[in-house]
């Protein structure tokens, strides 16, 4: 199964069993709108955060109901179930949300506070899902076990690029490091470190690291991301000082972890938030275009300005800046493989 990140509005969701999709004329949706924006208190544009009068933040999302957490008035800190309006974004959590009370201590999320930024995949149908909202980090998780693949951070890094986020690259269970895969792994984390991105080694067995990721975290929300088994909810767990979610076993027979969480979840730990998110295994970029693969690997995208063709395709061609560069040293021909390979799953190469 591949997984996408995406940017954009979900789909629009039915608040109860009875109701049906349907599509909406311009006028319609026109009125919905100013009917959400006289509901915030005529704060302004719907679609922005900016002095929105909302009232709630979502935690989770089940089904047709979310939990959401009371931000003003009477209960704050505490978390309610909710249903949504019909013609509301797929809500999600980290998004912004107005409610109020309904029927059998349930509520009504009457109107979407807007994002900053989404992030998303398609669910088994290849319909669009979205994950989280609302984020400042993406947290790239990989572990010695199961084994790591530079070109799955790779596919990651180019999301996280597209969806203007800053990454954080995580390398849990060194715990388990022995020195075979300590080389390999070390030679693999100074690649990204050379060009910026900010590395860490963690193990939420042992509590090795976990100071300094807490700092680089302080006062963010950020969602976590790594293939099944890397020890995501170990790290939860670590960080939130108690077993807030279930961990799964690696698979014995092919060593790879049993997907355990189902659906993401917001947690707040001791000096940041954290969105959990389903185990994914491969990475799927293919909304992108050849340009924005590129754009997503920084120093390949450095070069490539320097080419003599604006359409060279790095492949042999005089002038090529990139080729040059992976010759000089200057850029790494694992990363252009990475590249290439990417562009070839995506059958964006000639």
């Amino acid at each position: 199964m591949e997984y996408a990140i995406i940017i954009g509005k979900g789909h629009c969701q039915i608040a109860t069993s009875k109701m049906t999709k349907r599509k909406l004329s311009v006028q319609q949706k026109t009125r919905i709108a100013k009917n959400q924006q006289d509901e915030f208190g005529g704060a302004g544009d719907i679609d922005s955060t900016d002095g929105g009068d909302w009232n709630g933040r979502v935690i989770s999302h089940y089904g047709q109901q979310l939990d959401v957490e009371i931000l003003k008035g009477e209960g704050t800190g505490s978390i309610i179930r909710c249903h949504q309006r019909a013609n509301l974004p797929t809500l999600v959590p980290g998004d912004n949300v107005l409610w109020h009370p309904g029927i059998d201590d349930l509520g009504i999320i009457v109107a979407h506070g807007g994002r900053h930024n989404l992030f998303g995949r398609p669910d088994g149908k290849g319909q669009l899902r979205p994950i989280a909202a609302n984020l400042d980090y993406v947290i790239i998780v990989f572990a010695v076990i199961p084994k790591p693949f530079p070109n799955l951070v790779d596919r990651y890094l180019v999301a996280v690029n597209y969806l203007n986020l800053e990454p954080l690259i995580i390398l849990n269970k060194i715990d388990l490091l022995v020195e075979e895969s300590e080389q390999k792994l070390d030679n693999m984390m100074s690649i990204y470190e050379e060009l910026g991105y900010s590395v860490l080694q963690v193990s939420a067995l042992q509590g090795s690291g976990i100071k300094a990721l807490e700092e680089q975290l302080r006062d963010k929300t950020a969602v976590l991301v790594g293939q099944s088994g890397v020890g995501k909810s170990s790290l939860v767990n670590c960080l939130g000082f108690e077993e807030l979610t279930s961990v799964g076993d690696l698979s014995s027979s092919k060593n790879k972890g049993t997907h355990n969480t189902t659906t993401a979840r917001l947690f707040h730990l001791r000096n940041f938030d954290l969105i959990d998110s389903p185990g994914i295994r491969e990475f799927s970029l293919s909304q992108m275009a050849a340009t924005e693969v590129l754009n997503g690997f920084i120093e390949l995208k450095k070069f490539s300005l320097q080419c003599k063709f604006r359409d060279c395709r790095h492949k042999s061609e005089p002038g090529c800046a990139i080729e040059a560069a992976i010759k000089n040293g200057e850029v790494s021909s694992e990363r252009f493989k990475s590249y290439m390979h990417i562009l070839s799953s995506m059958k964006l190469m000639d």
